[in-house]
């Protein structure tokens, strides 16, 4: 077995990415004040093909120095938009036919497992402040929560982290790509 050199990965351009079809998942961050935490969730849109980012409330926007370090670029590749209210946001997409889920510890939850992708379908994926998490309104504008199982005594992950997990999840059970 051999690591495979820079070279050999087969990177797209910037153009190139630009021009791909992308997976048919949106990330929605709100109020999110890490910045590492902003450019990790680029970094990692960036490794899926995510369609688009919404920067909502107080997150952070590039061009951040602070964003670039984790975001490593992605932040030229995956469109993203800035917007102040992420209720209008959610309510945006919902009228484009794009189901909205919340990804947040609530009643009726569906665990990140048990949650099952319908061929053709856009999904929005809200993920909330690091410490108070999805807002109680934007919860309830949600189509739906999806909830990450753990085990052990915090029950709470990184925001980057929670995205990385969940992309993957809808990524791989989308079959992406086809």
């Amino acid at each position: 077995m051999r690591k495979l050199e820079n070279s050999e990965l087969e990177r797209k351009s910037i153009e190139d990415f630009k021009n791909s079809q992308k997976t048919p998942i949106i990330i929605v961050l709100d109020d999110i004040r890490s910045l590492h935490n902003i450019g990790s969730v680029f970094r990692t849109a960036d490794a899926f093909l995510i369609e688009k980012i919404y920067l909502c409330g107080i997150t952070a926007t590039p061009p951040n120095k602070e964003i670039q370090k984790t975001a490593l670029g992605a932040t030229e590749t995956v469109t993203w938009e800035h917007h102040t209210s992420v209720l209008e946001v959610i309510e945006k997409l919902k009228k484009e036919n794009i189901t909205t889920l919340a990804i947040e510890q609530v009643e009726s939850a569906i665990f990140l497992q048990d949650f099952e992708v319908e061929d053709n379908k856009k999904y929005a994926l809200v993920f909330g402040n690091e410490v108070h998490g999805v807002s109680q309104e934007a919860v309830a504008l949600c189509n739906g929560c999806i909830e990450i199982p753990q085990l052990g005594t915090k029950h709470s992950l990184n925001i980057s982290v929670s995205a990385g997990i969940v992309v993957w999840d809808l990524f791989q059970k989308m079959k992406w790509p086809k």
